[in-house]
């Protein structure tokens, strides 16, 4: 485990009382503490929000996301193990993957919207060719990143569709930054060859 996190580009250390109170509150927030679970929400919820916000951008979904957050940290925190790691890194890693399901479920619904409309055109439009051969393009990209593993689907996901840098990438999952860009590189290397191939 990493001793500090990289968050919105500032180091945050990890290690620490403030760590060590986190997984407290997480071990009584497992047992139906609710003030424990309403100090870990003051404590946690700003870092939480800026997080979410710099992978989705919109504020209301982010505070969506927040909240979606926090209901699973009430019904999950028993899956917390504080001998395995940092509660602070297990909110954030929980954070930071919702708020990616939430990108990649609008990506799909978008997807799923264009291909609605295409069907309803009657008339071909100026442009819409062009529009239908990127939505095709990021469809075959969605395809072959579903090939990857998971550990190098999440570093290239991370990447690409989050903003992260691999140092943030390797803080985040609690990876070296050596391991990320060996995934990184391999992924990309796996990718190139998947979307080669496709028709």
């Amino acid at each position: 485990m990493l001793g500090e996190m990289v968050i919105d580009g500032m180091e945050v250390p990890e290690d620490g009382p403030e760590s060590d109170r986190i997984g407290e509150l997480l071990v009584r927030t497992a047992g139906g503490d609710e003030a424990a679970f309403a100090s870990l929400y003051d404590s946690l919820s700003p870092r939480v929000f800026g997080l979410i916000l710099r992978v989705l951008v919109d504020r209301a979904q982010s505070e969506e996301v927040l909240q979606e957050v926090f209901l699973e940290i009430w019904q999950s925190a028993g899956a917390f193990a504080p001998n395995k790691g940092q509660g602070r890194s297990w909110v954030l890693t929980m954070a930071h993957r919702r708020a990616v399901d939430r990108v990649r479920s609008a990506q799909s619904a978008g997807e799923r919207d264009v291909r609605v409309g295409m069907r309803e055109l009657n008339t071909p439009v100026a442009g819409v060719e062009e529009q239908v051969e990127l939505r095709l393009d990021s469809r075959r990209v969605t395809r072959a990143l579903g090939t990857l593993p998971e550990p190098q689907r999440e570093a290239i996901t991370l990447a690409y569709y989050g903003g992260y840098s691999q140092s943030e990438i390797a803080a985040l999952v609690g990876a070296p930054l050596g391991t990320i860009k060996t995934r990184m590189r391999d992924g990309l290397s796996r990718l190139r060859t998947e979307m080669g191939v496709m028709s």
